[in-house]
């Protein structure tokens, strides 16, 4: 397997204290929460894991030679995200 980092990715993972074992672990045991098929050049993914000390969502793309570019990473917010960190929360009108 082999894992590139984009500049984003690699200021993100500095910025919030997440390490590339995490970020790893996160691609290739995490659970896959959404698909963004139509991502150019390729297919991305949005994949969640349960870490011991937190909560990982990576945001990564692979192409046909399982090549994986890491896009994002981040710890979901409970104020966006549903307990599960799998769906978002509904957004609520003000009116």
């Amino acid at each position: 397997m082999k894992v590139i980092y984009r500049l984003h990715a690699i200021e993100r993972m500095f910025q919030r204290n997440i390490s590339e074992e995490e970020v790893e672990a996160t691609i290739l045991d995490g659970k896959v929460i959404e698909e963004y098929k139509d991502d150019k050049p390729y297919p991305s993914f949005l994949s969640l894991k349960y870490l011991e000390t937190k909560v990982l969502h990576v945001v990564f793309a692979k192409d046909e030679e399982d090549i994986f570019v890491i896009i994002t990473v981040y710890e979901p917010d409970p104020k966006i995200w549903n307990d599960d960190f799998q769906t978002k929360r509904k957004k609520q009108c003000n009116v």
